[in-house]
């Protein structure tokens, strides 16, 4: 049970003490229990959308947009910001890139894209307040989750050291692709198009790492779940 308390310590900000330190092995099974994170994440979305049944819907929404950034302690919002500040600082080249990642500091193409992410999350969740495909959206944290397995699964980690390449390396590959896999057929079952709009975004996403930086870094993982969240709500929203 050590790697679930791994994933739910890093993923989340819910109060959970290790024990101990973990080892390399533990760190890298735990990238198996992410979209376990995701589906209590999605039940606990899932409670608190039911207890605001009968507020306003501008307030439902916004409160269960406050739920969902507060659940990961804003980890992946922190990502997508230095990623949208080294893509378009870095001017194509890679070292300038990771070098822009490392700054702790945020620049205005951070703030825009921070801004318009949760504008368009917090517009879908909006739509899908009693909206027919609301049944559906508690597979997106669930999804957005299995896209980190999915991506350590195939894209090389380029930092050096670190918790990345513990969790790359250790990763246990044929369990995790069987994890990846039931995912995959369980959104693909439940909400079709907007599964399909998870699995391009995940593509071009990391069809764009690659050609950028040859991998990816903790940075670019967690953009790639915020983007992939947002497509998948606003293709649910339309659909």
């Amino acid at each position: 049970m050590m790697a679930w308390w791994i994933a739910l310590q890093f993923l989340s900000c819910l109060p959970v003490r290790l024990a101990r330190m973990p080892s390399p092995a533990e760190n890298g099974r735990s990238l198996l229990f992410y979209p376990m994170v995701g589906l209590l994440f999605g039940m606990l979305l899932w409670v608190l959308d039911w207890l605001l049944a009968d507020s306003p819907k501008l307030l439902h929404a916004a409160l269960l947009l406050l739920a969902w950034v507060m659940l990961t302690g804003g980890l992946h919002l922190d990502g997508l910001a230095d990623t949208a500040d080294a893509w378009v600082g870095g001017y194509g080249d890679r070292a300038r890139t990771l070098a822009i990642m490392k700054d702790p500091r945020s620049g205005p193409m951070a703030v825009v894209t921070l801004v318009l992410l949760l504008l368009i999350k917090f517009a879908a969740l909006l739509a899908l307040i009693d909206a027919p495909g609301s049944a559906h959206w508690w597979l997106v944290p669930i999804f957005g989750r299995a896209a980190l397995l999915g991506l350590f699964l195939s894209t090389p980690y380029v930092r050096p050291g670190g918790l990345g390449q513990a969790l790359a390396e250790y990763l246990p590959r044929a369990k995790a692709a069987w994890i990846l896999s039931f995912c995959i057929a369980l959104a693909l079952w439940e909400a079709p198009a907007a599964a399909l709009a998870g699995v391009l975004t995940f593509w071009l996403l990391r069809r764009l790492m690659l050609r950028r930086l040859g991998g990816t870094t903790g940075d670019t993982a967690g953009a790639l779940l915020e983007c992939l969240e947002v497509v998948m709500l606003v293709s649910l929203a339309l659909g």
